[in-house]
């Protein structure tokens, strides 16, 4: 089956507004079998929309169009489905009574200028928006069937979830009783292509596995699929791959129910009840922003210092003049009596502390660009690790820096469960 994405606007084809879109329903529409072939982008143009769906519907089966379905003048999907097919727009009366019902929960009447967006082309069905108030709609164009989307993201989401997808299955012809099964794994650590590596054989020991990767720097995820009409012989089997794939990465894996990595750390504090507080340097606040996107942190996080400065180091935190003087910011010794004052001032169960040379300038031979000093402190013991990420450029370290902080704090929970 051939699956083509068409993401429209000005906005995207500028560069103005990054096109997540299509990742989503690319992922969207992978997780049912169906590998997109094409994907394509054509601004607010009515000429060049109606030429492109056209094209579309010569040679695809299938395709998802996000944007161009508001009230506003530049809106043209709707318009430029009808052109491609030589039809008129017409009022759908379904389409209408889904604005008013969402303008309702606010109190709101809806105005003249919504009424276009419940314009659709003749012969099109309209997709309800639970979200928002433009209604997507499903229309033939050529032999393929067309699933036009808003383009707000929370929108064209909860839509590919709720309607898209079960139709696709139907128009597929996919038995009801078919079963599909997917687990991931989460890896740091490993290049992709490392990881592919390490799970040569993979194909001839889970024939009827799926095996698939997603790098999303700087995490990777692996993904298995699997479909059959046993579930628990399906499971069994994924059970299976799932267990060989992590013994193949090893403690690069960190966790087998694809979770993120604060996913995963919100899950084992939660577990035992632990807590921390976390003091960043070269960071910047980023682990904090990672831990806090977590619902229900507050369970669990309890401080967030971002000492940048030597003076806020010492007194916010307590770290030594002295320590700073011999052995700089950018140091064991120095995160260590972080960490040590992040705990003492939280009153956390851990403490979590950076401090490190996110370039691009700033290195020395020492400690290039890309070095960083990461502590741990528990009511036992504190400890203290330096690392050095390859990357010049500052947001990739920033990013590096986050993760391996919290896959060393994920580490040294494991250890605490484990006793």
């Amino acid at each position: 089956m051939i699956a083509e994405i068409l993401s429209t606007g000005d906005e995207i084809c500028l560069g103005t507004v990054i096109d997540s879109n299509s990742a989503h329903i690319a992922l969207s529409l992978d997780e049912i079998g169906i590998r997109v072939t094409r994907h394509n982008c054509v601004g607010d143009d009515m000429g060049e929309l109606a030429e492109i769906l056209s094209e579309i519907g010569s040679r695809a089966d299938i395709a998802v169009i996000t944007g161009g379905l508001g009230p506003t003048i530049d809106d043209l999907s709707a318009a430029a489905a009808a052109k491609a097919v030589g039809v008129d727009l017409q009022l759908d009366h379904d389409a209408v009574k889904s604005i008013e019902s969402y303008f309702a929960k606010f109190s709101r009447k809806m105005s003249r200028s919504d009424v276009k967006q419940a314009m659709l082309p003749v012969g099109a069905s309209p997709i309800l928006n639970t979200a928002g108030t433009a209604p997507g709609f499903i229309f033939k164009i050529g032999r393929c069937r067309c699933y036009f989307l808003p383009g707000v993201p929370r929108e064209m989401e909860k839509m590919i979830s709720q309607s898209v997808v079960p139709d696709i299955l139907i128009f597929q012809g996919k038995p009801p009783d078919d079963i599909s099964l997917r687990k991931e794994l989460s890896v740091f650590g490993l290049p992709e292509a490392l990881v592919d590596e390490k799970l040569t054989g993979f194909e001839s020991l889970f024939p009827n596995v799926k095996l698939g990767m997603l790098a999303r720097f700087p995490v990777i995820t692996v993904k298995m699929t699997g479909t059959g009409k046993d579930r628990v012989r399906l499971a069994d089997e994924i059970e299976k791959a799932v267990n060989w794939s992590a013994e193949k990465l090893g403690d690069k894996v960190f966790s087998k129910d694809g979770r993120s990595m604060e996913g995963e750390i919100a899950f084992i504090l939660y577990k035992n009840k632990a807590t921390v507080g976390v003091a960043e340097s070269c960071t910047g606040g980023l682990i904090s922003h990672l831990l806090t996107n977590v619902a229900g942190s507050s369970d669990y996080f309890l401080f967030s210092g971002v000492t940048y400065s030597n003076d806020a180091k010492q007194t916010v935190l307590g770290v030594s003049e002295e320590t700073l003087q011999a052995y700089g910011a950018v140091s064991e010794e120095t995160v260590k009596e972080m960490a040590e004052g992040a705990r003492r001032v939280s009153g956390a169960t851990f403490g979590l502390a950076t401090s490190g040379i996110a370039g691009p300038s700033g290195g020395t031979v020492e400690k290039p660009v890309g070095t960083v000093c990461i502590g741990i402190s528990t009511k036992d013991t504190t400890v203290a690790y330096t690392f050095n990420s390859p990357f010049k450029e500052r947001l990739s370290n920033k990013q590096i820096f986050a993760i391996c902080a919290l896959d060393l704090l994920r580490k040294q929970l494991l250890i605490k469960d484990n006793k």
